[in-house]
C-alpha cells in the first residue's frame, strides 16, 4: 500500500452542508475501495489565484490516505465528473 496526499477544492457558492456531504462522499469513495484515511483536514475557504469555472473562492480540503492505486484512480475519475469539485491534486508520498 502506498501513501498519498490528496488536496481538492470544493465550490464555495454551495451551502456548508453540501460541502461537508461532498467531502464525506469522496472519503467514502476511498474507504469503499479499501483505503485507510490517515488524516482529513478542512483548510477553509480561500480566494483562488485565478477564476475557475466562474468561481473566485473555494473550500480547500486535504486528505492523507494509505491505499492501492485503484482507489486513487477511482477518486480521480469521480472528481473529474463532479461539478462541485473545482480542482484536485493527488501526490504519491515517498516512503
Amino acid at each position: 500500500m502506498n501513501k498519498y496526499e490528496i488536496m481538492f477544492i470544493v465550490r464555495a457558492d454551495i451551502s456548508e452542508e453540501d460541502v461537508k456531504s461532498t467531502v464525506k462522499s469522496f472519503e467514502d469513495v476511498l474507504t469503499s475501495m479499501g483505503a485507510k484515511i490517515i488524516n482529513s483536514k478542512d483548510l477553509g475557504q480561500k480566494k483562488l489565484a485565478y477564476e475557475i469555472k466562474k468561481q473566485v473562492r473555494g473550500v480547500y480540503h486535504l486528505l492523507n490516505v494509505e491505499c492501492d492505486s485503484k482507489a486513487v484512480k477511482e477518486f480521480d475519475r469521480k472528481a473529474l465528473i463532479d461539478e462541485k469539485i473545482l480542482r484536485h491534486l493527488i501526490i504519491k508520498e515517498e516512503n
